[in-house]
């Protein structure tokens, strides 16, 4: 998938699911990553555990951790922003990643939200 397919499976998985995973290390600091391209720093965010543990694979330090939508929407998202922060979403070892504002990630997910009937 590119980076377009893998941003719209992640928004269904998460407004089906409730929850962004992300990864930490043993200090529960969480992983955040800068592009070589251009030099934005991202929050990297995946639709599932187990997608987590995948991209984390030969590291022993980083542990998958699921954060709740709430939580996301209310502490995340202005956090991220504040401190300058964009998403990564839904990174993969070989594939493009999908970088975006946290305030536009969470309104599609909103949208997501309203139009899933919930």
């Amino acid at each position: 998938m590119d980076g377009e397919e893998r941003y719209d499976y992640f928004l269904d998985a998460v407004i089906e699911e409730r929850e962004v995973w992300i990864l930490v290390n043993a200090d529960n600091r969480f992983l955040k990553i800068v592009s070589d391209e251009d030099r934005v720093a991202y929050l990297p965010v995946w639709p599932g555990e187990q997608f987590a543990i995948e991209y984390a694979k030969g590291t022993d330090e980083l542990a998958p951790k699921a954060i709740s939508l709430p939580d996301f929407f209310n502490k995340w998202v202005p956090g991220l922003t504040r401190d300058g922060l964009e998403v990564g979403v839904f990174p993969g070892a070989e594939s493009e990643v999908w970088i975006t504002a946290p305030e536009e990630l969470k309104r599609d997910l909103q949208e997501g939200l309203s139009g899933s009937g919930f």
